[in-house]
């Protein structure tokens, strides 16, 4: 902080510098170069680049810059208004700031949007279509956005052919983009081949569409066809168990609630369609973690159909990764409302909020429990997930109490059962209980063979014991085989060489290993080892001295490669 300190004054003094330099300055100039308005400015601008969105929005309306040829601060007095939610007065300014001759992407995604809700289509299609004209370094979808907006303008106005035609112009890029909302198209026009053209993006293997599911779901519903809905979510929710949008559905439809689906979405209001365009542009600077774009897309998206507050889940992690505790506390209480699974979810989440403000464990888990208490017939979900939170804050023990408990509570034949049988697998060897922790690993593997970390545990587990070293090597080729870059992997295959005395192969895998995860200590100290072995002995004690200087590096190893600096390698230690 004190660095960013420095930085605003030296930029202040620079500024200030040039500016009393040129005794010309018009009076106008010298009132917006005042020091007051300076120091504002910078000091909202830096804000605003930290993530403090209500610091910035404190010192950015006090600037009294002329806002026309202000581009940076215009933009980020945009964001800042739309991540505070205050649409209205995002509008008013990106009226007040936009201009004919320059071309300023934020105002006219804005305008663009508060002429579409009003209705004035003309003036839609003209902000929109300069999206395209803009240079913005940061967005990586502006010439796919552009198109999309304009095309569902023409489909408002009743212009079919040519929101499709449009819609076909968008590079293949975006290819997953355009099927979503062709099919969105072709719903809104409630044309025949809306369902088709969901069971072809649906029935794509090689990308997660379960998310639209849930649309498909909705669509069903709003056609009366209740049970074609309960059919796809209940399959969908048997394909994948994590997606929460998936379960919140199947139990609205098994308690009866499926007009609550209905009111999330929908598909012949365009701004819905729209708004699931910017969630995925969310999403996507998520995934990369641009939090902040992130948000800003998120809020628009939450503007445009504030009735789908799942996406608020989104919102809620962004906060808890940007460290914003409070506000994610505070979306996470709002999801609540929106049924069970949403409640349990936040729960958890909450758990884990309260640990990062108070790191108070006991008290972290006694809320979680609580909030266990109060859930009526929990099933093997509240279970696993339970059981995940112990184990990940390493309460062992009670991690194989759930783990148990959500195995009785599903088939054998069930697609989790042989990961929770791995998760309790591995609860079990870290609580010092083997025997029944290789018990549930190759229970795990005969039910399920190709689960390359699975694999990679037991044999590496096995190693460590010194005992089948054949069989753990046999193991650990296939899971190689299976995850040909997996760094952690291949560092057990060449351990187990190691193990083995064939110093040469291990050599050479683990050096694929370091190169894989350079800043792991262990990988590093195994790698060190194998190189003293081969009697590259300068090497060896390069990369010891390597492993000794990550800040990751626990006191333990730290104390035996101490002596390996010492005494080389040798069977004492």
């Amino acid at each position: 902080m004190k660095y960013c300190i420095k930085k605003i004054y030296l930029i202040l003094f620079c500024a200030i510098f040039f500016l009393l330099h040129d005794e010309a300055i018009a009076k106008k100039r010298q009132i917006e170069y005042s020091k007051y308005n300076i120091s504002n400015y910078f000091l909202g601008i830096v804000s605003a680049n930290q993530n403090y969105t209500d610091i910035a929005y404190k010192y950015l309306k006090k600037v009294k810059f002329t806002k026309k040829g202000n581009s940076n601060f215009n933009r980020q007095f945009i964001r800042t208004l739309v991540l505070l939610e205050n649409f209205d007065k995002a509008f008013d300014f990106s009226k007040d700031v936009w201009s004919e001759n320059e071309l300023f992407f934020e105002a006219e995604l804005l305008l663009g949007i508060h002429s579409f809700i009003n209705e004035d289509y003309s003036s839609a299609e003209k902000y929109f279509k300069r999206l395209n004209e803009n240079f913005v370094e940061d967005f990586i979808f502006y010439d796919f956005l552009s198109d999309m907006l304009v095309s569902w303008v023409r489909a408002s106005e009743n212009r079919k052919d040519e929101s499709f035609e449009l819609l076909e112009k968008i590079p293949e890029d975006y290819k997953n983009l355009k099927q979503i909302q062709n099919i969105f198209l072709h719903c809104y026009f409630k044309s025949e081949k809306t369902e088709i053209l969901f069971d072809r993006l649906l029935g794509e293997k090689d990308k997660d569409f379960s998310r639209y599911d849930f649309f498909l779901a909705n669509y069903f519903i709003s056609k009366n066809e209740n049970t074609a809905a309960k059919i796809i979510i209940t399959k969908s929710r048997n394909i994948n168990n994590s997606n929460l949008l998936i379960k919140q559905a199947e139990n609205f439809i098994l308690n009866g609630k499926n007009k609550k689906i209905i009111n999330l979405f929908n598909c012949e209001n365009p701004k819905d369609s729209i708004a699931e365009i910017f969630y995925v542009i969310a999403n996507f600077y998520s995934s990369i973690k641009d939090y902040k774009l992130s948000n800003f897309y998120l809020k628009i998206s939450l503007f445009l159909n504030s009735n789908f507050t799942p996406n608020k889940t989104l919102l809620a992690e962004n906060f808890f990764l940007q460290k914003k505790y409070e506000l994610s506390k505070k979306t996470y209480n709002s999801i609540k409302t929106i049924g069970p699974i949403y409640a349990w979810h936040a729960s958890i989440n909450l758990a884990q909020i309260l640990l990062e403000t108070t790191n108070n464990e006991k008290l972290s888990i006694k809320n979680l429990e609580k909030e266990f208490d109060l859930i009526q017939n929990p099933n093997f979900d509240h279970y696993y997930e339970l059981a995940n939170f112990y184990k990940d804050y390493e309460y062992y023990e009670k991690s194989i109490k759930y783990y148990s408990l959500a195995l009785k509570n599903i088939n054998e034949k069930h697609y989790l059962f042989p990961k929770i049988l791995d998760r309790r697998g591995t609860s079990y060897e870290r609580a010092g209980e083997w025997k029944k922790a290789e018990k549930d690993l190759l229970k795990s593997l005969e039910i399920l063979p190709k689960q390359p970390h699975v694999l990679n545990y037991l044999a590496y587990s096995w190693i460590e014991k010194r005992t089948n070293i054949k069989k753990a090597l046999e193991m650990l080729e296939r899971a190689t085989n299976l995850r040909k870059n997996d760094g952690y992997i291949i560092d057990s295959l060449g351990w187990a060489h190691y193990v083995n005395e064939n110093y040469f192969e291990a050599e050479k895998f683990l050096q694929k290993a370091v190169e894989l995860m350079p800043l792991d200590p262990v990988i590093n100290d195994h790698y060190a080892d194998a190189l003293w072995m081969i009697n590259k002995k300068l090497q060896a004690i390069y990369f010891w001295e390597y492993v000794l200087s990550l800040d990751t590096t626990e006191k333990k190893l730290k104390d035996i490669i101490n002596k390996k600096l010492i005494f080389g390698v040798t069977k004492k230690l």
